[in-house]
């Protein structure tokens, strides 16, 4: 009976740990039924495998034996069993309710064991882990399970048809959510919604929770009268520490060696706002390769000070220049003002167009950058002969000629070099005679002689002064080579009878122009070909006059032509103009000026060419006229000479006028100049 108990005890502890196992790792509740059905087959299967573990460590007499007394036992338990009473059904029934309900409660009590789990771990059905769950998107599993078996994918056969539907009348469709995990499709409770919403408003999960309730401070406001502890402080507290001050020396050694750098500290303000030109080199641009910087501003100078010193302030005569002047060529784009205080000087007016102009010269201004050559200065200096082999050329004044009242505005030589004939501003056309510097003959022709004064060059005694057949002033008077034409110029904007041809023989006068191409300052005749030079303000134009067309125009890259002159080749010209500058022009090379004197200060008034020596000479409102070497070669190949030889003054500037006009002697190196202090000067 003791053998048969025991048996019968192990029995019932064995199922109880087994159904507490099932009941473990079954998540799911499974019928009364089906549990009735598992005990059974749990018996069932102890009945079958009960003798197997015992079957290793006992030997056949062993299971004999056993056999023996197992028949015994149960003999026993019939002839017990004999003995006692039968009871009756309802002491059953009684029975069978209370071990009911005693069973029922504990598995109450297992199930409510882990119905309120507190852990916060997500579903472990998916064993996978957190991985992309793409990669199970051509399997038809979607991970496996605690015991290793494949968990496959809910068979979903919606279309988005069926999605629409499902929206429209699903009401439990918004707070649907589709478990990757798994694969289903799960419902949110109100809870669940409730905590959604207040983690997207950004509050707190838990209602309960008060984000504002009273802290509790450690510390009171109180001055206690202890102290809160009264330790005595730590001996290492102000000793200083040994390991620290070995590592503080190996980092600097280190630092020292250059093995640690220290840490750029980099200033947050600079990634929005920062001056675009201050820290050019240390910025991408500045380690650029091609970069080029933008030019500095100049700094300030005395001329900009609220309170300068005398000599920088403006006369009324140097006010009024920089007012005619142009912005572009003033040298300072103010005028210096003297206050007496600082709180004086009013807001600078032109402040937001100085800067927008900076700005515009940085922007759109290109930068070239120039590639420095280790050269000698003295050798970029062209090798120039020297002036005295250039001679001869005039160096000295020789005679002046006197008589004029008013400004001598035109002179002209006669073939010869004999005579001399000079036009004034008195209303006077007076003949000298050249190496005595005496007036011959004065002739008054009832009006300021502006510019025309011209002697033919093969007719001695054949002159014009300042009138003509249309009852116009005349600004210039040139004659052909062979003496028998002459050409006149009356400039007028509205008018295109501003040139005239004029034929001595036949004693008639023709128009060359149809329309008006400019405002004409000056013209010349080719001296051997039929070509006609008409000089507007900006450009000279070459005709044809054979052909009659304009075989060339070219241009002068200056503001306003003054006078011009031809070579007595032919084949170079230059012009003279009012910004201070004289244009050599080379007609084989280019239209553009094959070279630029700025020699002059002030405008230039008058040039010419000598008719057998290599010479030009150019007048100019400074009082001065300069001479200049000019050798022209037959070799097309070879470069004409110009060197300037020297600078002749005399002349007394009046009215801001100085040298009016120019010519040289026809054949001696010799030079006329006539200026405003109504003489005539002769250098030899």
């Amino acid at each position: 009976m003791k053998k048969v108990r025991e048996k019968t005890a192990k029995k019932r502890s064995k199922e109880e740990e087994e159904e507490e196992e099932e009941q473990i790792f079954n998540f799911k509740d499974k019928p009364a039924g089906k549990e009735e059905e598992d005990e059974d087959l749990s018996d069932s299967e102890e009945s079958v495998f009960s003798g197997l573990e015992d079957s290793g460590s006992d030997s056949e007499e062993d299971e004999k034996e056993s056999d023996d007394n197992d028949d015994e036992d149960d003999d026993d338990v019939t002839a017990v069993e004999s003995k006692q009473p039968k009871q009756t059904e309802e002491e059953e029934e009684k029975e069978e309710v209370v071990g009911g309900v005693t069973e029922r409660e504990e598995e109450e009590k297992k199930e409510d064991e882990y119905e309120h789990d507190s852990s916060d771990e997500e579903d472990i059905r998916n064993t996978v882990g957190n991985i992309p769950m793409e990669w199970y998107k051509d399997f038809p599993h979607i991970g496996y399970n605690l015991d290793g078996k494949k968990i496959f994918k809910p068979i979903r056969n919606k279309d988005e048809l069926d999605d629409f539907l499902d929206k429209m009348e699903n009401p439990d469709y918004w707070r649907t959510v589709h478990d990757k995990q798994t694969g289903s499709d799960i419902v949110l409770s109100d809870e669940q919604v409730e905590l959604v919403n207040r983690l997207q408003k950004g509050q707190f999960g838990d209602v309960n929770f008060n984000e504002y309730q009273p802290s509790v401070e450690f510390f009171s406001s109180d001055v206690m009268i202890h102290p809160v502890t009264n330790r005595p402080a730590d001996k290492r507290s102000f000793i200083p520490s040994l390991i620290e001050k070995e590592k503080v020396s190996k980092l600097v050694h280190a630092i020292k060696m250059g093995w640690i750098k220290p840490r750029r500290v980099e200033d947050d303000t600079r990634g929005r706002f920062y001056d675009l030109w201050a820290g050019e080199d240390s910025s991408i641009l500045g380690r650029h390769k091609m970069h080029l910087p933008a030019p500095k501003i100049p700094l300030p100078g005395h001329q900009e000070s609220y309170n300068p010193p005398p000599e920088y302030l403006f006369t009324e005569e140097e006010l009024a220049l920089w007012e005619q002047q142009d912005a572009s060529d003033r040298k300072l784009p103010f005028v210096p003002v003297k206050f007496s205080s600082l709180r004086q000087v009013p807001a600078f007016s032109r402040f937001i167009h100085e800067r927008f102009e900076r700005c515009l010269d940085l922007y759109l201004c290109p930068r070239q950058r120039k590639m420095r050559v280790n050269v000698n200065p003295e050798d970029l200096i062209p090798k120039l002969p020297k002036p005295k082999d250039l001679q001869p050329f005039p160096t000295t004044q020789s005679l002046v000629y006197r008589g004029h009242s008013g400004l001598v505005r035109s002179i002209s030589v006669s073939p010869s070099g004999q005579w001399l004939a000079s036009g004034s501003d008195d209303g006077s056309v007076r003949f000298w005679e050249v190496c005595s510097s005496r007036c011959m003959k004065t002739v008054q022709v009832g009006g300021a002689v502006k510019r025309p004064v011209c002697l033919s060059t093969c007719r001695p005694h054949s002159y014009v002064a300042s009138s003509c057949e249309c009852g116009r002033a005349v600004h210039q008077v040139a004659w052909h080579a062979k003496g028998d034409y002459l050409a006149s110029v009356m400039p007028d904007h509205s008018s295109h009878l501003q040139v005239l041809i004029h034929q001595l023989s036949r004693r008639r006068s023709q128009n060359p122009f149809r329309k008006n191409k400019g405002l004409v300052q000056c013209v010349s005749f080719h001296p051997v070909r039929p070509y006609f030079f008409v000089a507007t303000q900006r450009s000279v134009r070459i005709y044809n006059l054979v052909k009659q067309e304009m075989t060339k125009k070219l241009q002068a890259n200056s503001k306003w032509i003054s006078s011009m002159a031809v070579h007595p080749g032919g084949d170079h010209v230059i012009c003279g103009s009012y910004d201070c500058r004289l244009s050599w022009f080379d007609l084989d090379l280019s239209t553009k000026p094959y070279k630029m004197l700025r020699h002059h200060k002030k405008a230039v008034r008058g040039a010419a060419y000598h008719r057998s020596y290599p010479l030009f000479a150019s007048a100019s409102d400074d009082g001065s006229v300069i001479v200049c070497h000019g050798t022209v070669y037959n070799d097309l190949m070879q470069n004409p000479l110009i060197v300037p030889v020297k600078v002749l003054r005399g002349h007394v500037i009046t009215h801001d006028l100085g040298v009016l006009d120019v010519t040289f002697h026809p054949t001696q190196p010799w030079v006329f100049s006539s200026g405003a202090d109504a003489t005539i000067r002769l250098f030899t």
